[in-house]
């Protein structure tokens, strides 16, 4: 029994020491930084035997110039662990809108980092009929360098909300809004109170407070991102804003 149970302990210590270093570091550097080897080629045959031998084909893409508008300057190709990348992205509710670090080390077993830095993840394409990650696209996310970000809308304070109190129905318009941020003041969210509103009340693009480094991209700063209504509206009003909003 001795014998069998060192046998498994050797075993186990054997598989630890031949996987990849940065599997055996710890759990903060596995949930916070994208470990990442470079690839050489692309298209749909060499994205399949990526995928195939548990990786994720991955892109970085490094804008011309810090300021919006200056275009892609350089796209490096790389390949991801999927199963890390899986983690991540179940451990983070806001995987897009969160600058994380990335490691691009010399190759799959080697801890030679040919490229650090921070990265903002702006796509993550799946398979619909599994979910299955595909592709991952990231952009360099240096100090300093503005970017388009998608940002998600919370709504809190709906167990406050007067309106809401009162039998009212919360209408959200908007689930998210883009801004143009310097990649050190990216927010995971955009935050919307309920606490103050009352039944006719609403909440408009203009009204939210963020930092003031960051820039609404919108054409109207005036349509608005939520209301309290009395009731919830018919099937055919609510089709009708979809459509004004698309």
């Amino acid at each position: 029994m001795a014998q069998c149970l060192r046998g498994k302990a050797a075993a186990a210590a054997a598989a630890g020491a031949s996987a990849p270093w940065w599997r055996r570091v710890a759990s903060a550097l596995y949930h916070h930084t994208i470990q990442a080897v470079p690839r050489e080629t692309s298209g749909p045959r060499a994205a399949a035997r990526e995928r195939r031998h548990g990786r994720v084909p991955a892109v970085l893409l490094t804008l011309a110039g810090a300021a919006p508008g200056s275009g892609v300057a350089h796209r490096k190709l790389l390949t991801a662990d999927r199963k890390q990348l899986v983690e991540m992205v179940k451990q983070s509710p806001y995987f897009l809108s969160t600058p994380v670090r990335l490691q691009v080390r010399a190759g799959e077993r080697s801890n030679a980092v040919v490229h650090a830095g921070t990265v903002l993840p702006i796509k993550v394409h799946r398979d619909e009929s599994t979910g299955h990650i595909l592709n991952l696209v990231m952009v360099q996310a240096d100090e300093g360098t503005m970017l388009k970000v998608n940002l998600p809308v919370e709504f809190k304070g709906e167990s406050a909300c007067p309106g809401l109190k009162k039998g009212g129905f919360l209408q959200k318009i908007r689930t998210s809004l883009v801004y143009l941020c310097p990649a050190e003041h990216i927010p995971p969210k955009i935050e919307v109170d309920l606490a103050n509103l009352d039944v006719g009340d609403r909440v408009s693009m203009h009204d939210i407070p963020v930092h003031p480094s960051l820039k609404l991209l919108s054409k109207n700063e005036t349509m608005p991102v939520c209301k309290i209504l009395a009731s919830k509206p018919v099937e055919s009003e609510t089709k009708t804003l979809q459509d004004l909003k698309s």
